[in-house]
C-alpha cells in the first residue's frame, strides 16, 4: 500500500472556492498543502489562519511557489476570463492542474489550456461541484441504468443569492455597494455576470447526463440590470436533434439552495423516452417516473463512497492511476459545455438564435 503524500498548492485567491477546495486537502490525509499564492496577501488570511499554513509556504509570486513547493497537483481559482493566462502560466512548470469552475470565458480560451496541458503531458481537469453532490450521481447511475430510457431533454435552474453574499465554507456575507463596484464578478472583462458563472452547471453536467450529444443551435435571453455592465439572470434555449433543452442562471435567488431551497428549485429536470427524474442541489433524494411507476417515487440518493467524495479526494486516485472518467472534470465533456456558454453569449449579444459555435 502506497503511503505517498501528495504536494498541492493553491494559486490565485479570486475565486471563494478556494477555502472549499484547501479544507478538502487538510482534511486527506495522503495531501499536505505545499503552498498558497496570491497578488493580494489579505486573501490568503482566512486561509492562513483556518489551515496552519506556515510562512514559509505563502507567496505573492507564483513563480517562486511552484519552483520551491514543486507541487503535484496546482489548485486554480483565478477570475473567469484569466483561466486561460493562469492556465498557461502554470503549465511552464509542468505540474498537473485542476481549474475551478467556469472551465473559460471563451472557447478558444478553453482551447489554449488544453493545448497547454497536453504539450506537458499533465492532467487537466475542470471542477464543477455539483459533480459531488449525492443527487446527480444517483441520477446518472439510473439514466446509465436504462431507468427512464434515453435522455431527450433537461432543464436546469442554478445560482444563488449573489457572489457576494457568501465566502468559503458558505460563511454568510452582508455586501456593500463598493464591493460589488470592486469585484470581478461584476466585471465584463474579467468574465463576470451569471450566465458566464452559472450556466456551464447546466451546460456541462446536462451533457454528462446525455452522454456527450451538441445541440445544433442555441438562444439566450439575459437581463439588463440598471448601474451594472454584466448580467444577474439569463435564460438559455438548445435545440438538439432530439429536442428542446433548458438552462437558467441566476444571481438573486430568494435563499440559497445549501441553507434553504429557493423557489425556483435550483437543480435538474430529466426527461427520458421512459421515465424522468427531479435532482435538486443538495437534496438526500431524488423523485423517478417511469412508465411503469408514473406516480412521482423517491429515490435515495446515497452517500458517495472514496474516492468519488471530492474533486481533491477523486483527483488523487487518478494521479494515483485511475482513469479519469468522461464526465464533467473531463476536458472533452467541459469543451461541449463550454461551446454552449460561448453561443449563449453570442446570443444574447446579437439577439439571435445561433448554430453552436464550433470555432
Amino acid at each position: 500500500m502506497s503511503t505517498r503524500t501528495w504536494k498541492i498548492a493553491g494559486i490565485n485567491f479570486d475565486h471563494m472556492h478556494m477555502g472549499d477546495l484547501l479544507r478538502m486537502v487538510h482534511e486527506q490525509s495522503d495531501a499536505e498543502i505545499v503552498g498558497i499564492c496570491d497578488e493580494d496577501p489579505a486573501r490568503m488570511t482566512r486561509a492562513i489562519e483556518n489551515f496552519s499554513i506556515p510562512p514559509e509556504r505563502v507567496f505573492t509570486d507564483y513563480r517562486a511557489c511552484l519552483e520551491k513547493t514543486k507541487p503535484d497537483l496546482v489548485i486554480l481559482c483565478a477570475a473567469t476570463a484569466e483561466h486561460g493566462l493562469w492556465t498557461k502560466r502554470i503549465a511552464e512548470f509542468d505540474v498537473n492542474i485542476m481549474v475551478e469552475k467556469p472551465f473559460a470565458a471563451s472557447l478558444a480560451e478553453a482551447d489554449e489550456m488544453i493545448a497547454a496541458q497536453k504539450a506537458t503531458g499533465k492532467l487537466l481537469a475542470i471542477n464543477w461541484p455539483l459533480r459531488w453532490l449525492e443527487g446527480y450521481v444517483a441520477a446518472k447511475q439510473l439514466i446509465d441504468e436504462g431507468i427512464i430510457g434515453e435522455v431527450i431533454e433537461f432543464h436546469h435552474y442554478g445560482g444563488n443569492s449573489g457572489p457576494l453574499r457568501h465566502g468559503a465554507d458558505k460563511v454568510v456575507i452582508t455586501p456593500t455597494a463598493e464591493d460589488k463596484a470592486k469585484s470581478w464578478f461584476y466585471q465584463r472583462a474579467k468574465g463576470g455576470g451569471s450566465l458566464l458563472d452559472y450556466a456551464g452547471y447546466g451546460a456541462t453536467l446536462g451533457t454528462w447526463f446525455q452522454g456527450g450529444r451538441k445541440p445544433i443551435e442555441v438562444t439566450c435571453v439575459v437581463d439588463e440590470p440598471v448601474g451594472l455592465e454584466v448580467d444577474e439572470h439569463s435564460v438559455t434555449v438548445c435545440r438538439y436533434a432530439h429536442g428542446l433543452s433548458k438552462i437558467e442562471t441566476r444571481w438573486g435567488t430568494f435563499t440559497d439552495p445549501w441553507i434553504t431551497q429557493p423557489q425556483p428549485r435550483t437543480g435538474f429536470n430529466i426527461v427520458g423516452t421512459e421515465g424522468t427524474i427531479a435532482a435538486y442541489d443538495y437534496s438526500k433524494k431524488i423523485r423517478v417516473q417511469t412508465r411503469e411507476t408514473p406516480e412521482r417515487k423517491k429515490w435515495p440518493a446515497n452517500a458517495l463512497n472514496p474516492p468519488f467524495q471530492n474533486p481533491i479526494q477523486y483527483l488523487l486516485h487518478v494521479l494515483g492511476g485511475g482513469e479519469l472518467e468522461r464526465g464533467p472534470l473531463h476536458p472533452e465533456i467541459a469543451r461541449i459545455g463550454q461551446q454552449i456558454v460561448d453561443s449563449a453569449v453570442l446570443s444574447a449579444r446579437e439577439k439571435r438564435t445561433v448554430p453552436l459555435v464550433e470555432r
